[in-house]
């Protein structure tokens, strides 16, 4: 069968790891709305799962008209990075980036990304067929003790703005990280290993 493949994510790095699959796919950016209520807030691994379906559901209903025909598979997720019960989302400003990054600085934390994958068969003029399920992937990440002048450094490149917990391991916040327990794709935001494992049909 032939599958209409959507990422709903705006995030390049996404985009390159999903490419490591050998599909072909297409993006399709969404916003939606990624406050939590207090419920949610206390429970990081369901937050992330809410988070990857809004997303995911966001670009079904966009995307599936009454004029589609086809098969689509979309694929939303999020990440969060968490740290004694408290998400560490993207930093506000400079000084919640100092915040994170001293409170991470020779600690280990916790890395969930989620993954919505949402299937919908819509033949054009017949009755809609959706399935979806979400799975959360976790790496435990543990950070090495960090300088004052490190971290005003990684401040300074900009790189922590639009990051969860103020930190790329791929790119400057590599070098603070002292080893990882877990899958490295999860930490970047993207588990391809465990989405091939999870749909192995599609993806293997």
């Amino acid at each position: 069968m032939d599958y209409d493949i959507v990422l709903a994510s705006a995030s390049p790095r996404r985009r390159e790891l999903l490419a490591q699959t050998g599909v072909e796919f297409r993006v399709h950016a969404v916003d939606v709305d990624e406050s939590l209520d207090e419920r949610l807030a206390e429970d990081p691994v369901e937050a992330v799962k809410k988070l990857a379906e809004r997303k995911a559901k966001a670009a079904v209903e966009q995307l599936v008209t009454p004029d589609y025909d086809g098969t689509m598979v979309v694929l939303g997720s999020d990440t969060m990075v968490v740290f004694r019960g408290e998400i560490f989302g993207k930093p506000r400003d400079a000084a919640d980036a100092e915040r994170m990054l001293r409170a991470l600085s020779g600690h280990g934390h916790d890395v969930h990304t989620a993954v919505s994958f949402w299937a919908v068969n819509a033949p054009k003029g017949e009755d809609v067929g959706l399935f979806y399920r979400t799975f959360v992937d976790t790496t435990y990440v543990y950070f090495r003790e960090l300088s004052d002048e490190e971290i005003a450094a990684y401040i300074e490149s900009g790189d922590p703005f639009d990051k969860a917990g103020s930190y790329g391991i791929q790119s400057g916040g590599g070098a603070f990280v002292d080893h990882i327990e877990g899958n490295l794709d999860t930490v970047i935001g993207f588990p391809v290993e465990r989405l091939k494992a999870e749909f192995p049909d599609i993806f293997g």
